[in-house]
């Protein structure tokens, strides 16, 4: 039985959620509280397995509770929020995962419950403790690669980097793109993340890289310098290749491997438009999307990287896609940028 702790301003909120969460046998709701200091002694007394938790509250925001409190309690968290920006602020101080606060549509509350309800299930399996003894192992400033040296490729033949994430994913792509060199080749990538969130993702990426970071929009190219990240939403992804190069398609479609957009989609797409000309990378994630897909890379011939377990916040997409035979080299996040780039030399010079 996994205990949760309950924490919003709002008490018709806070008794919504409560009564939605008790549904599920697994889950226990052993209290909830109004505010940060609530909150604190709720810990304390309660022992919780995993706490959710508003960020906009009295007396002290959520992201700055999240400060204070991990570095004395390593309790799973999940955001629930409205608020993009301050999502990735709550993430960034360390907060497993977050889901976006419903809206008032019809069965809006039961999506919002089913989907955090899953999410407080994985939370409970992450080691809060070593995933910020990690973060505390990061350097304080990224460390670039070097500039690559000119990529010789024949026309059409030009490199990919596929990118597929979910759970710890926003973090850990954070840290991948940040220290690739500017001019990389194009970048597609899959971050399982609501709508309305992708942008601000995107837009946060942009700022802190040495490339271009936007959210994806149908028929944009993909070109060197450049990282395309797939809205949250009803389409896919796709990898299309033309006269003029590779670009993407933004298609509506069912769920594939429980997920719209899916990295199995994306990858299976990057496999079928670039063959041996991509390079596929699977990250930090609960369950199995990906992993087929980037088996089917593999498959044709594109060098496949994966994250090693030590690193990720939920090792799961990585995990079934090392053990599927997907992924041709498992590595710790913070080694793939220099795999990457040394994978691009060996092309280059090849």
């Amino acid at each position: 039985m996994i205990k949760v702790l309950v924490v919003d301003d709002s008490m018709m909120f806070r008794e919504m959620l409560a009564r939605e969460l008790r549904k599920d046998p697994a889950l226990t709701v052993v209290g909830t509280a109004t505010d940060p200091f609530d909150a604190r002694d709720k810990i304390v007394a309660l022992n919780p397995d995993v706490m959710t938790l508003d960020v906009e509250m009295p007396k002290m925001d959520g992201i700055e509770f999240l400060r204070r409190l991990l570095p004395q309690y390593p309790i799973p968290v999940i955001v629930s929020s409205s608020l993009a920006g301050s999502v990735f602020d709550a993430m960034e101080a360390g907060a497993v995962d977050f889901v976006a606060k419903p809206g008032i549509g019809p069965g809006e509350t039961e999506n919002y419950a089913r989907e955090l309800t899953a999410k407080i299930k994985i939370a409970a399996r992450v080691n809060v403790l070593a995933k910020r003894q990690a973060a505390a192992a990061l350097p304080a400033q990224p460390v670039r690669q070097q500039p690559l040296a000119q990529i010789r490729t024949a026309p059409g033949k030009e490199i990919v980097i596929a990118v597929g994430a979910s759970t710890g994913g926003t973090e850990a792509i954070f840290n991948l793109l940040t220290r690739l060199p500017a001019n990389i080749p194009g970048i597609v990538m899959v971050q399982h993340m609501p709508p309305g969130f992708t942008q601000l993702y995107a837009e946060r990426l942009n700022k802190a890289c040495a490339f271009t970071v936007k959210e994806a929009e149908d028929n944009d190219a993909v070109t060197a310098g450049l990282a395309l990240l797939a809205p949250g939403g009803d389409c896919h992804m796709k990898l299309v290749k033309g006269p003029r190069g590779y670009s993407v398609r933004l298609l509506a479609g069912e769920k594939v491997s429980g997920h719209r957009p899916s990295v199995n989609y994306l990858f299976d797409s990057v496999a079928d438009a670039a063959g041996a000309n991509a390079i596929g990378v699977i990250l930090t994630g609960m369950g199995a999307d990906g992993a087929k897909g980037l088996l089917n890379m593999r498959g044709k011939g594109a060098h496949t990287i994966g994250q090693d377990e030590g690193s990720c916040v939920v090792y799961g997409m990585p995990m079934v896609a090392f053990n599927t035979g997907a992924v041709a080299k498992q590595l710790p996040l913070l080694q793939m940028p220099a795999e990457i780039c040394a994978r691009l030399s060996l092309n280059s010079r090849g």
